[in-house]
């Protein structure tokens, strides 16, 4: 890990929509160059959490401050600093792979961006679809061609949405061995959400579970495993899809 100092911070975090309470008085934070894990089953909440993060809903209640600064009234120059991939976003189909990396390279406002985007092709092993139309590549090429695009601004948060869906085994250890050294090389935060929960042992310095809303457990891999006196994170993970409490 590269520094202890928190980039993001989470304050009592609520997000009610019309009665239902999706984020439910959640806080944690997150330091630089931690690789942060943010689990649960589904409808837990951290779909909703991540869009709070990122400023594209507001909450209810509580306070998200990102680089000291707070959201939403600073949102435009924490975006610039910041980036998010999912496996389930689609690109435009009709656009070459380079074409779509360059639109968003404009807009990122990146400088040397055709050295930029042959990198990171370079780095998630994609460099000979380059020309194809988006439309006809793999599901498993979709997903590193988006976070190819995650990474154009060398972001210093990175939210990442199941990053290796999609992928076969091989290719998820490469995926993985890469974000990894950017952690390392860059000091990138990463949040990253997943239902690989060996992924998660593999990759995350920390983890939050969360369920109907609510932190339910929180702390490395091997506490919460102590604390669940569980033999691995799957167990904690069915534990708490069924209902069940941690310690």
């Amino acid at each position: 890990m590269t520094g202890t100092g928190a980039v993001l911070e989470v304050e009592h975090l609520t997000k009610r929509f019309d009665g239902v309470t999706a984020v439910d008085d959640v806080s944690f934070s997150a330091r630089r160059g931690e690789i942060l894990g943010l689990l649960g089953p589904n409808g837990a909440g951290k779909t909703t959490t991540i869009q709070l993060l990122l400023g594209l809903t507001a909450p209810t209640s509580g306070h998200v401050r990102v680089f000291g600064l707070e959201l939403p009234s600073h949102r435009r120059a924490i975006l610039q600093r910041v980036n998010f991939s999912s496996a389930y976003i689609s690109l435009p189909f009709n656009l070459s792979v380079r074409e779509n990396l360059e639109v968003f390279g404009r807009l990122y406002g990146v400088k040397d961006r055709s050295e930029r985007i042959a990198r990171l092709l370079e780095m998630f092993e994609i460099p000979d679809v380059a020309n194809t139309v988006t439309g006809k590549l793999s599901s498993g090429q979709v997903t590193r061609v988006n976070l190819c695009k995650a990474f154009l601004n060398d972001p210093e948060i990175l939210f990442l949405d199941e990053p290796t869906a999609s992928l076969d085994p091989d290719i998820a250890e490469k995926v993985r061995s890469a974000l990894k050294r950017v952690q390392r090389e860059r000091g990138v935060t990463i949040l990253y959400t997943s239902h690989n929960m060996r992924e998660i042992e593999l990759v995350c310095d920390r983890v939050i579970f969360l369920s109907r809303g609510r932190v339910v457990a929180e702390g490395t891999p091997r506490e919460i495993l102590e604390r669940a006196d569980a033999e691995s994170l799957e167990k904690v993970f069915i534990t708490i899809a069924r209902g069940g409490a941690i310690r």
